[in-house]
């Protein structure tokens, strides 16, 4: 199994609470979630308005365009603000 690690990143223009009733409409939507071992969102220390949600996923091959539920947060979050979706493979020791 191969863990790897998607972060999306947002810089909103407003409160964005609707944003997370997305956030989790998206993942009871998302036929991935057998993989996805932990989800974790952070807010700036300075900037409330800043967001990252880290999707940890554990699968045979990572995807590096992002899973399903990744590209549809993505594209959600882009309405909101600025937006930034990368794919990152954890190193092994």
């Amino acid at each position: 199994m191969v863990k790897w690690l998607e972060i999306i990143k947002l810089r909103r223009a407003g409160n964005g609470e609707e944003i997370l009733g997305e956030f989790l409409r998206s993942l009871v939507r998302s036929g991935e979630i057998r993989e996805l071992a932990e989800i974790k969102t952070y807010r700036h220390a300075s900037f409330e308005s800043d967001l990252n949600v880290h999707l940890y996923w554990e699968s045979e091959r990572p995807k590096p365009n992002g899973s399903a539920l990744g590209l549809h947060l993505a594209q959600a979050f882009r309405e909101f603000g600025l937006m930034n979706h990368s794919v990152w493979i954890e190193e092994e020791k």
